[in-house]
């Protein structure tokens, strides 16, 4: 069955489908001897695909781990400004994989990676709002601030879904709260604490739908169980 090649590519590991197709439109792919364009099909295991003139073979095992991201990580695979990236970190598993989703620099938590395309693209997509759970700690509290937290703000030309959120703890004003989101957007709790008069000092990420960080160690991984495997498939 014909289907996109950045689609094949990622299935294999390749890249992404995003990446794929910007390998393909800097013309780092050949699809039946001939460069491949955005837009191309093929045929898995009947088409030649290049890339990077090397044939693509053998699809490779799937594989899926959970990460305990430290603060200072980036969430790619290289970084032009030379920053640690947490390819690093996962450099012994074994395969290339990739991160679902993004922590940023100063975040920490729970992180996924795979190799499975398919599977990384429905974890991304909007329809699927897993709940991600967070630990914030925060500056400049004051009583009754959880409450600027949960009012939806813009981002991005779109309002957020409400968050719920908790006080875990407050002395002064310092505080540490249990946030849930249920959708996945750039910054989302950072902004919303810039919103609320909150500076956020702290964050990381401790579950993300059925999936529990745990006692995961710091820079840490492990790969999925079947059963967590199966708890994410939609």
């Amino acid at each position: 069955m014909k289907e996109r090649l950045q689609k094949i590519l990622s299935r294999y590991g390749v890249a992404s489908r995003r990446s794929a197709e910007t390998m393909i439109a800097e013309g780092r792919v050949r699809l039946n001897g001939k460069i491949a364009q955005i837009g191309d099909l093929a045929e898995d295991g009947a088409d030649r695909i290049e890339v990077d003139g090397k044939l693509l073979t053998g699809a490779p095992e799937r594989k899926y781990l959970m990460l305990n991201k430290p603060r200072g990580y980036v969430t790619t695979l290289s970084d032009e400004k030379g920053r640690r990236t947490v390819a690093e970190l996962v450099a012994d598993c074994g395969f290339r994989v990739y991160p679902v989703g993004r922590l940023d620099l100063y975040s920490e938590g729970l992180l996924l990676l795979t190799n499975d395309g398919d599977f990384a693209q429905k974890l991304m997509h909007p329809r699927h709002r897993a709940e991600k759970q967070y630990e914030l700690w925060v500056s400049r509290y004051t009583p009754g601030a959880e409450e600027a937290l949960r009012r939806p703000i813009e981002l991005d030309g779109r309002q957020t879904i409400p968050a719920e959120v908790r006080l875990i703890w407050h002395k002064g004003d310092t505080a540490m709260l249990q946030v849930i989101l249920r959708e996945g957007r750039n910054r989302q709790i950072r902004r919303l604490c810039e919103a609320a008069g909150l500076t956020a000092t702290r964050l990381r990420r401790v579950r993300e739908g059925s999936l529990s960080l745990g006692d995961l160690p710091v820079g840490a991984w492990r790969p999925l169980t079947e059963t967590e495997i199966a708890s994410l498939e939609l």
